[in-house]
């Protein structure tokens, strides 16, 4: 898992082929449904028409060579129950993370899909923005989520739950997606108190933050297969690894000294997914 996400990340190859206002994928695309928006890129006009049509806009990025983007099409969106709820409350446009299509962003400023993703901060795929009528960004799913988990967050945004609760207070309130309800500890994974500047310091390695959720299917695997890999295993020991509940209360003190709740700190650093890394280098930057 570990690899593949690094892998998926790096691959970076144009995949859309323009044609005209609106796109057609190229030979090595993955296939996005039929059923997904052919926009002209004006996104104001994406959100006004989306709302007309009581929806929201929901805005999809991808990349060519992503097994996560191909099982997100294939998995997924082929889910009939996701597909109905997807088309009766969203409006989906799929951008390409290293695109140069143009796109009209809600200020009206003009730019290209790769310009606006770094502007979102997307740095993998897949990666979906869910945004409200005023285009503010409600809702952000880093990496595949399965369809139990799209349909968690296709729930949330079309009740307009942000306006009631957070997304992890929300997922707090839901049922555990498994009976064990504890975090897999790993030996690899720092004890004692959640220091991160006096684990910088003492060890002078950067750091993997591990966000996990009790009863985490995701994390379960992570563990199960992603961990027990032995070249997983030879590359996380150049790291000092710290474990973190996404819903936890346990305090934490950030690399600014600050010292907070593991959840206020996620909900900072806006990790939603479980199990989620946050990469911070010697310096304490997050990278």
């Amino acid at each position: 898992m570990f690899r593949a996400f690094l892998v998926s990340l790096l691959l970076a190859a144009p995949a859309w082929a323009a044609q005209g206002d609106a796109y057609t994928p190229s030979p090595h695309a993955i296939d996005i449904p039929k059923w997904f928006t052919e926009s002209f890129l004006d996104l104001r006009e994406d959100i006004r028409d989306a709302g007309r049509q009581g929806k929201r806009l929901l805005i999809y990025f991808g990349q060519d060579g992503c097994p996560y983007c191909k099982a997100l099409m294939k998995t997924s969106f082929s889910q009939a129950d996701i597909v109905d709820t997807t088309r009766k409350n969203f409006t989906p446009i799929a951008l390409n993370l290293w695109g140069d299509r143009e796109v009209t962003w809600i200020d009206g400023r003009k730019t290209t899909e790769k310009e606006l993703a770094r502007t979102l901060k997307v740095q993998f795929t897949p990666t979906l923005l869910f945004f409200d009528e005023k285009g503010r960004v409600i809702l952000r799913l880093n990496g595949y989520p399965p369809p139990e988990k799209l349909r968690v967050a296709l729930d949330y945004a079309s009740a307009r739950m942000e306006e009631r609760q957070s997304f992890t207070d929300y997922l707090a309130g839901l049922p555990p997606e498994m009976g064990d309800a504890s975090l897999v500890a790993e030996p690899f994974f720092e004890r004692g108190a959640l220091n991160l500047p006096r684990i910088l310091k003492s060890a002078r390695k950067p750091v993997i933050v591990v966000f996990e959720r009790k009863s985490c299917r995701d994390c379960a695997e992570l563990h199960r297969e992603g961990f027990a890999r032995p070249d997983v295993k030879r590359l996380i020991g150049r790291f000092s690894v710290l474990q973190l509940d996404l819903l936890g209360e346990r305090k934490v003190v950030t690399q600014g000294g600050r010292a907070m709740s593991e959840r206020d700190w996620a909900r900072a650093l806006q990790v939603l997914n479980t199990p989620s890394f946050v990469f911070f280098d010697v310096a304490g930057n997050e990278v």
